[in-house]
């Protein structure tokens, strides 16, 4: 079921492909799917995901995981602990954008010096204020 618009139209907020390229093209999304892929196929703890994910507070981990998981890209398992435990895995699905954002990562770490370069540039052009 498709929240309306015209799929493939990347200029009408209702696209379906626009409205997971924003969830997925956030750096939270980005550093879940990284830090589940290089555990693969381990399967990581909440707290553990946290630790290695600086920054993160637990409330946008929990949302991100929480949308990864309705997307169908990380599985989640719940041990009947007290308190419970939680552990996430990425799924085929996850590790083929995974894929997808590797390539992603090399091409900014490939450009970052052209990037540094034009931002220096244009910070020299600014008027100062």
């Amino acid at each position: 079921m498709t929240t309306g618009g015209a799929r493939g139209d990347l200029f009408d907020p209702l696209c379906p492909t626009r409205q997971l390229l924003d969830r997925i093209g956030t750096k939270w999304t980005s550093m879940a799917v990284k830090t589940l892929a290089d555990a693969e196929p381990d399967e990581v703890r909440f707290a553990e995901l946290k630790r290695r994910m600086p920054g993160v507070s637990q409330k946008m981990l929990s949302v991100t995981l929480r949308n990864l998981t309705r997307d169908g890209l990380v599985s989640r398992r719940v041990e009947p602990t007290v308190p419970p435990q939680v552990f996430y895995r990425l799924t085929g699905l996850g590790l083929s954008l995974e894929a997808a954002l590797a390539g992603l990562r090399t091409w900014a770490e490939e450009h970052m010096p052209e990037i540094d370069r034009a931002n220096e540039a244009a910070a020299q052009k600014a008027p100062e204020r």
